[in-house]
């Protein structure tokens, strides 16, 4: 197992605490693995015996039609009458009820509890009926660029981070894909499959969608345009345009699904001379870049958009709520906010002439603050800063520590 210090020491430092440890994030990131790695590190560094660390699997057939009191029963007769016992309970979600199991386990024992989910009963609002105040959640995500390089110098040799970015952006960050040297075809026949079981198991299946052409016709709309503004009507209105016609609530209801399997994330408009937070025009990122390509086929003209998603789930992983911002001057890719800080992104591919390169720095310029603003790329430039605007390579802002 290859260590992910980016969770594991924030999870770690709730170890012991009366809190329940909740791990959610798209099917295959890593929430299983990360789970072990706590175990062995409570063996290890902890001297916990291994009788009072207690490991379940709920989308085993082992508790297949297991009910919410059954599940309590299981979990109780596994509570070490000598000492605290560490629970681990894997993909809770498949049991109806699980909130309250853990609830009454964490109540009624001296226990510490992990558990982790990939579909919406772990965004529902039972956990917070059911756990108010008692829970701390924390997003898993794919690999990042940095846990990327991590993983690729186990089989290979990795020297130019800039050129390796192409292949982050091609292979995407699935910790199963990077195990071993697999070819690209390989890697998409992983991502494809993960993709269909989340598909199938925790949204058509869950919701007993029928008409699952539609469904997939949604999908291969949103995959399509990552990085641009639309909404489920403009969805609808193409689709009406294909003789596809399909009604705009229940393309939001596929989008809002979409969003609960965690295979895509919202990323709303932020008017930065209102401030406030716009309800049209939204823009949609996917959970990794790979699927997109393991659905629809590499093609290089979708390197632009996909960098704009790399980009954004790192933000999203180093705990920024993201936005794009609208300004009088047009819109600003990213504006970044955590715990009072900010700052300000625009992503491209390459700036070919002195009206692009004064369009995106023009956008930055126009925002009379004080926060750090980037302009972050992948061809050649001279480097330094532009009026207070830093200028970075996409892979030297992935791999930066300095926000």
């Amino acid at each position: 197992m290859i260590d992910r210090p980016l969770y594991m020491d924030r999870i770690m430092a709730y170890v012991d605490t009366p809190f329940v440890k909740v791990l959610t994030g798209v099917r295959r990131c890593g929430k299983s693995t990360i789970l072990k790695m706590i175990m062995e590190r409570l063996k290890k560094e902890r001297g916990i015996p291994a009788e009072r660390i207690v490991s379940m699997r709920f989308d085993s057939m082992e508790y297949d039609d297991m009910t919410a009191k059954e599940m309590y029963e299981a979990v109780k007769a596994h509570v070490s009458p000598q000492g605290k016992t560490y629970f681990f309970l894997d993909e809770v979600q498949e049991i109806a009820g699980w909130e309250k199991v853990v609830n009454s386990i964490a109540t009624d024992y001296d226990v510490d509890l992990y558990v982790t989910g990939s579909n919406s009963r772990m965004m529902s609002s039972e956990i917070s009926t059911y756990l108010t105040g008692r829970y701390v959640s924390f997003r898993i995500f794919t690999l990042s660029f940095s846990e990327y390089l991590m993983f690729k110098k186990q089989y290979a040799d990795v020297t130019d981070p800039h050129a390796e970015l192409a292949d982050y952006i091609r292979l995407g960050g699935f910790p199963a894909t990077h195990l071993q040297n697999y070819a690209q075809d390989e890697v998409y026949t992983i991502v494809r499959d993960i993709y269909n079981s989340t598909i199938f198991s925790d949204i058509v299946k869950r919701s007993q969608i029928r008409k699952i052409d539609q469904l997939e016709r949604v999908v291969k709309y949103t995959f399509s345009n990552v990085g641009n503004t639309f909404s489920a009507k403009s969805i609808s209105n193409y689709l009406k345009s294909e003789k596809r016609a399909l009604d705009h609530e229940t393309v939001y209801g596929y989008l809002e699904k979409l969003e609960k399997a965690y295979l895509l994330h919202r990323c709303s408009r932020y008017d930065l001379q209102g401030r406030e937070i716009l309800k049209t025009q939204e823009k949609f990122y996917l959970a990794d870049t790979a699927l997109r390509y393991s659905v629809l086929g590499y093609t290089a003209d979708s390197v632009a958009s996909s960098l704009e998603n790399v980009v954004y789930l790192e933000l999203c992983r180093r705990g920024y709520t993201v936005y794009i911002g609208k300004t009088p001057e047009g819109e600003v890719d990213f504006v970044a906010e955590r715990q009072g800080e900010k700052l300000y992104v625009q992503v491209t591919q390459e700036i070919q002439s002195e009206k692009t390169e004064r369009r995106e720095y023009e956008r930055l310029l126009g925002i009379r603050d004080n926060y750090p603003k980037y302009v972050l790329r992948t061809d050649a430039f001279a480097g330094g800063n532009y009026e207070g605007i830093r200028s970075m390579h996409v892979a030297d802002f992935l791999l930066s520590d300095e926000y």
